[in-house]
């Protein structure tokens, strides 16, 4: 029944929509601060923000560009160099060619080798996060950190479902989101944005336009890999400190009967063996969290960063 109930939840949320409203001409999440340096690393953008300090290599989450990090970027390019990644098929950016996941993985590990880059700290959202762990598992000498904002090694819900199940859920997502139009997909970043990416209307209804830039046979394409991943046998290799953060929002919690100290008890139990592990909560937060508090995720980012 569990696995029939998140099935359900993940048609409604990428199931074709309307087409949205029209977009407005500007967007007051648009605007990115003008990188030092701009490059490509197997259709990877990558942006370099700052000249000293530890590096921070920043990666996005699912149909997201370089927009997710601008407050994180402000903060920090004084003190770290900082490495923003856009993935393929996200942003405007060309569809990825082959494994969506893999690929990611090898340009990630280019960049740290190309630029010599020693002990980087990989902070990810969402999906960002994920690849985050696949890096510090895969290359365990690596990483210097592991941040995942609201990532985590198997998708919630999906960690106990049999093989069999978790092919036909992956089957059913990828027959939905088949011949997505632009305009349909669009109305489905705003039909996400409203129910789960941000508390505020306004706010999601913009970022939405952002996310919606995006190619929808990529997205699909990363997500069934998502859907289809379990990096839990992994964890006990990562030697880097990891640090996950888990937002709560209680209007959410509401409907589902789930307490702050439950949710941050389950994201534990999914990152179990996990040698160096904290999870943080961030309450009134829902997964784009640098959005809706982000002082309060940057006081959590510069403390872990300070305890490295």
């Amino acid at each position: 029944m569990k696995h029939a109930v998140l099935l359900s939840l993940l048609l409604a949320v990428f199931a074709p929509a309307y087409p949205a409203d029209t977009p407005a001409p500007a967007n007051r999440y648009a605007a990115t601060i003008v990188p030092a340096e701009r490059f490509e690393i197997d259709g990877m953008l990558v942006e370099r923000h700052g000249e000293r300090g530890t590096p921070l290599v920043l990666v996005p989450g699912l149909a997201s560009g370089s927009w997710v990090w601008q407050d994180t970027v402000r903060r920090l390019k004084d003190r770290h160099v900082i490495y923003v990644a856009t993935l393929p098929g996200f942003d405007g950016r060309p569809a990825p060619k082959g494994d969506a996941l893999l690929g990611a993985q090898k340009a990630l590990a280019e960049l740290v080798a190309s630029r010599k880059l020693v002990k980087p700290v990989f902070i990810g959202h969402s999906l960002g996060g994920i690849l985050a762990m696949a890096m510090a598992s895969i290359y365990p000498d690596m990483p210097g950190g592991v941040v995942a904002i609201d990532g985590l090694p198997v998708f919630p819900g999906t960690e106990d479902m049999p093989p069999m199940a978790r092919t036909q859920m992956v089957d059913s997502i990828r027959k939905r989101m088949a011949g997505l139009t632009p305009a349909m997909f669009a109305a489905q970043q705003q039909q996400y944005m409203r129910g789960t990416g941000v508390t505020d209307i306004s706010r999601a209804d913009e970022l939405a336009k952002l996310s919606a830039r995006s190619d929808p046979q990529a997205v699909t394409a990363y997500l069934a890999e998502v859907l289809s991943l379990d990096l839990r046998p992994g964890l006990p290799k990562i030697k880097a400190p990891v640090l996950v953060v888990a937002p709560w929002f209680d209007a959410d919690a509401a409907q589902s009967g789930q307490p702050m100290e439950d949710k941050v008890a389950q994201y534990k139990d999914l990152m179990g063996g996990t040698p160096k592990l904290d999870v943080v909560a961030v309450p009134s937060a829902r997964h784009f969290v640098m959005f809706d508090q982000p002082d309060a995720l940057a006081a959590v980012l510069d403390k872990y960063l300070k305890s490295l």
